[in-house]
């Protein structure tokens, strides 16, 4: 891919979060496990986890501030099901593939809202701050029929921080290695009919040398970064049967990465230009919801966006400017729901309308694209059994109409022992860089088209849960992101194999993932997918202390070499950490990530940070 689009570069060791799941993830560190908690990703309805039938994690707000300087990319690896890419230092881009669907394959929304780039169909996981976010779920699985285009691998969805009841103050201040350093604060709350949040972050990095010597494009400098992010939240309860609010999230900042411009008039090459890329996140959602009667809900909610991405390039030697790139997208969405409860069941009607608009220094063919779809769902939940049918047609201003449909459905073999599964068909269609980049679009692509089927169980005894899934989504006119060149069929089939175990104080969690990616007719491996991925998270308190170690064996994956192909080697990494309640509002907190030091690449020429340390600590009132 050229110079300019979103290079992925980036970033930070994995730490992997403590914590288990049997559809929702448990919070690090051994804290209270929620018995019974509420997901809206799975069915865009507020439904308790046990009548879900879809493979589900949530990420609440005490994972997050477990995670230290992460990025959220950082705290999904830790999510079963989930595997992550990095090319480049700490905070710069990256990739996610969600059950072996790359990251253009998986949507992401915040507060509801779809964001992302509609140049390379993809998203910015690491320009959201965790200090900004309330809670993530993660949905596995094909989503097309319920959430449109691009829900090949699943959905990921961002709450941001919310307002609390009576006054809820924060803040936390970290220094680490390679010049890490965080600073945080929000304050929340309830007043009468208001509620408030506003919240602010600061994080940076100098950074290290993430090439590899002899990789093409190698330049010996540390890349660092820098972020500053703000969040605003406000509701008011008009009445008993209505409730508007709005929310804002702002994300700017910038990295250092290796590479040179295009065109070059200076003839610089990636050792004598100096390179940096300068991200910004916006988002904007006004909500009204409206409860019509007692079976009856409505919610409207439009969503303003903005994905920017700009990289600049200056001669090292004396600081003459030598160009730069723009590959902005403003994305506007309105959605309008409405929900029937009918006895247990839930009948929902859903008619949106995105347009997306490309403002790049790349002219393309075509730089809008506007999207209606009508959906319809019916949840179904009987006594021992529970299920969802769901259809959705969809016309792309570019490709015409098409439609999605899925059935998904669970069944209690026993008090502790549930059948789950679903199938489903999804579409999506190319992005514009894959359509009209220039030298590598192809105009003659088509949309892919697929049909995912997964069957599950799932195990709940007391302190014991345990969860496996087998899933196989085949995907017709599969496009290589690397190549772009569209296959004849890509199948995305494996097995996700959970188990959640604690003894008192003591918590034990292990999660094995065998992906296997093909495309056809060649058999090819799928680019940056390892096969097998075993985590395994161990955490203890007692009293003011809790202490936790964390351990991830990954196999070996495959990535472009032009003009072929190179395997890189697995890898295992170790992290340890602490945390030690000073006062009861007041932790002190410790990570140690790759304790051994582990020289490992997620992406070919490119290397992981090695051992390093990050110290915080946490006030909350």
């Amino acid at each position: 891919m050229a110079i300019g689009e979103r290079r992925a570069h980036a970033a930070r060791v994995y730490p992997l979060i403590v914590g288990g799941w049997l559809g929702v993830s448990v919070s690090a560190l051994a804290q209270p496990v929620q018995m019974d908690p509420v997901v809206v990703t799975a069915t865009r309805v507020t439904t308790p986890l046990t009548e879900l039938v879809a493979d589900v994690s949530i990420i609440d707000r005490a994972q997050l501030e477990q995670a230290g300087l992460q990025s959220l990319i950082d705290v999904l690896a830790n999510l079963p099901g989930v595997q992550v890419t990095f090319n480049g230092s700490y905070r710069s881009n990256s990739g996610v593939f969600l059950r072996g669907a790359s990251s253009s394959q998986t949507i992401l929304l915040i507060n509801g809202v779809r964001v992302g780039s509609a140049t390379t169909g993809s998203y910015s996981l690491e320009s959201l701050p965790l200090d900004r976010i309330e809670r993530v779920e993660v949905l596995r699985g094909a989503a097309a029929a319920l959430y449109g285009p691009d829900a090949v691998g699943g959905v990921i969805q961002v709450f941001t921080r919310e307002p609390q009841d009576g006054l809820t103050r924060s803040a936390s201040v970290g220094a680490g290695t390679d010049g890490q350093r965080k600073l945080g604060a929000s304050l929340q709350g309830q007043s009468g009919d208001w509620g408030y949040s506003l919240g602010a972050s600061h994080e940076r990095a100098k950074g290290i040398n993430v090439k590899l010597p002899g990789a093409s494009g190698f330049n010996a400098d540390a890349d660092g970064f820098e972020y500053s992010s703000l969040d605003a939240s406000v509701r008011y309860r008009v009445n008993a049967r209505h409730l508007v609010s709005a929310q804002v999230l702002l994300s700017d900042g910038e990295y250092g990465f290796d590479g040179a411009p295009f065109p070059n008039p200076l003839s610089l090459n990636a050792a004598t230009a100096r390179a940096v890329a300068y991200p910004r996140l916006e988002q904007q959602v006004l909500k009204w919801s409206a409860d019509w009667t007692a079976e009856w809900t409505s919610t409207l909610t439009y969503g303003h966006s903005r994905d920017v991405s700009v990289n600049r390039y200056w001669r090292i030697a004396d600081g003459a400017a030598a160009g730069q790139s723009r590959f902005n997208t403003t994305r506007s969405q309105l959605i309008w729901q409405n929900d029937v409860r009918l006895g247990r069941d839930t009948l929902s009607v859903i008619a949106e309308q995105r347009k997306d608009e490309v403002d790049s220094t790349t002219n393309y063919t075509v730089s809008s694209r506007t999207l209606r779809g009508l959906a319809a769902s019916y949840a179904m939940n009987g006594q021992d059994w529970n299920g969802l049918v769901t259809a959705r047609h969809d016309r792309n201003s570019q490709f015409g109409s098409f439609n999605t449909w899925a059935l998904s459905a669970g069944y209690k073999l026993s008090p502790s022992l549930r059948l789950v599964g679903s199938t489903g068909t999804t579409f999506q269609a190319p992005s514009f860089n894959q359509l009209y980049f220039p030298g590598f679009g192809n105009p003659d692509l088509t949309p892919q088209k697929g049909r995912a089927h997964e069957l599950g169980l799932r195990y709940q005894q007391g302190s014991t849960r345990a969860s496996a899934v087998l899933y196989r989504n085949r995907v017709q006119g599969f496009i290589t992101p690397s190549t772009n060149v569209q296959s004849n069929q890509a199948v995305l089939e494996g097995v996700t194999l959970t188990w959640d175990q604690s003894w008192g104080a003591t918590a034990l969690s292990v999660s094995y993932d065998h992906a296997d990616p093909r495309l056809k007719p060649s058999n090819d491996r799928v680019l940056r997918v390892a096969r097998h991925v075993l985590r395994t998270q161990v955490s203890h308190r007692q009293g003011a202390w809790q202490s936790y170690a964390e351990l991830r064996l990954s196999s070996d994956r495959e990535d472009a070499q032009f003009p072929g192909r190179v395997t890189l080697p697995g890898y295992g990494v170790l992290n340890v950490g602490a945390a030690y309640q000073i006062r009861p509002n007041l932790t002190v907190q410790v990570r140690l990530n790759n304790l051994t030091d582990k020289a490992y690449s997620l992406a070919n020429g490119y290397t992981m940070p090695g051992r390093n340390l990050f110290v915080s600590l946490n006030w909350n009132d």
